[in-house]
C-alpha cells in the first residue's frame, strides 16, 4: 500500500500498519516471553521495514499489555494495581510490603527500574490520581491473539484492513499532519493528544477513536520513557508519533491532491 501522505510530507521512516490478527508473520520480531521490553521498538523495527508482533505472553512490559489491548495488565504489576499506582506516582519504598515485592524483584530490574520502583516515576502526582489515570483510560481485551506492526508499503489493501497508521514525524511534518486531519472537517478538534504512555497512544486510544462516528488522530511520544528508548533506536530526538484510526486515514490520503500539501508554503518547510 502507497502512502501519498508519506510522499508528500517525506518521511525519513515509513508508515506502520497495526493489525490485530490470529496469525503471526514469519521472521517478525518479537520479544521473549516473560522479558521486559518497549513496545515503542517494535514499531520503530517496522517503521525501519521489518514486521513485528506481541501478543499476550510477550508485550514487553505491563503499560505495554495495557497499550497493545490486552486488558488490564497494571493488575498484574509486581505488588498489583496498587504497586503500579505507587511506581507511577510517589513510589513504593513507604508502601507497606513495599520493600519486600522490591526485594523479590530487583535481580530481574535494572538499576533505574529498581530506583523508580522505590521511589517512583514522579508522572502522576498521587497513587489516588494514579487510579483516577487508569479509570479514565479505554481499556480493552482485543478479540485476535497478535497485535502486528508491519511496513505500510507490504500491506495488500484488497486483502487486508489496519487499525491503525502509525507516522514518526518532525515537528513541521507533525504540523501537516493535524492540518491535514482537519482538512475536510469543518471544525477544528480532529487531532488529540492524550497523556498515555508511547504504546497507548498509538494503540488503545487509536481503537477507541476508530468506533467513534468522527474518529480523531491522536499525537504521542509525549510519554518521557518511551522517547529515551526511541532516541536510543533512532539515533535523534525530535520525533513524535502521529497515530490515524485506518478510516480517517483513508479519508486523509484522498485528501492530500489538491491541498495545502502542494503549496509553496508547505513545500518551503521541505526545502
Amino acid at each position: 500500500m502507497d502512502s501519498q501522505i508519506a510522499k508528500a510530507v517525506q518521511l525519513k521512516y515509513q508508515p506502520v500498519a497495526l493489525m490485530w490478527s490470529d496469525e503471526k508473520p514469519s521472521d517478525s520480531m518479537q520479544f521473549a516471553e516473560g522479558k521486559w521490553g518497549c513496545v515503542m521498538w517494535l514499531i520503530v523495527h517496522a517503521a525501519k521495514g521489518k514486521a513485528a508482533v506481541a501478543d499476550r505472553k510477550t508485550f514487553g512490559c505491563f503499560g505495554g499489555g495495557v497499550g497493545l489491548g490486552f486488558g488490564n495488565q497494571y493488575k498484574n504489576f509486581p505488588g498489583g494495581e496498587e504497586g503500579f499506582c505507587h511506581f507511577l506516582s510517589s513510589g513504593n519504598a513507604e508502601r507497606k510490603g513495599g520493600i519486600e515485592v522490591a526485594e523479590k524483584i530487583k535481580p530481574f530490574m535494572t538499576k533505574e527500574s529498581y530506583d523508580n520502583f522505590l521511589h517512583g516515576e514522579r508522572y502522576i502526582k498521587s497513587p489516588e490520581l494514579v487510579k483516577k489515570f487508569i479509570k479514565a483510560m479505554p481499556l480493552v481485551e482485543i478479540p485476535s491473539n497478535y497485535v502486528v506492526f508491519r511496513p505500510l508499503s507490504d500491506i495488500d489493501s484488497s486483502k487486508e484492513k489496519p487499525q491503525t497508521i502509525i507516522f514518526f514525524v518532525n515537528p513541521d511534518q507533525l504540523s501537516a499532519l493535524v492540518v491535514l486531519a482537519n482538512y475536510g472537517h469543518g471544525d477544528n478538534e480532529n487531532v488529540i493528544i492524550p497523556f498515555a504512555a508511547g504504546c497507548q497512544t498509538i494503540g488503545i486510544f487509536p481503537y477507541r477513536e476508530a468506533k467513534s462516528k468522527n474518529p480523531r488522530a491522536i499525537v504521542g511520544l509525549t510519554d518521557l520513557s518511551a522517547r529515551v528508548y526511541v532516541r536510543k533506536q533512532l539515533g535523534e530526538s525530535n520525533f513524535m508519533t502521529f497515530s490515524v484510526p485506518f478510516s480517517l486515514y483513508e479519508e486523509m490520503e484522498k485528501n492530500v491532491a489538491g491541498s495545502f500539501l502542494e503549496r509553496h508554503t508547505w513545500q518551503s518547510l521541505l526545502s
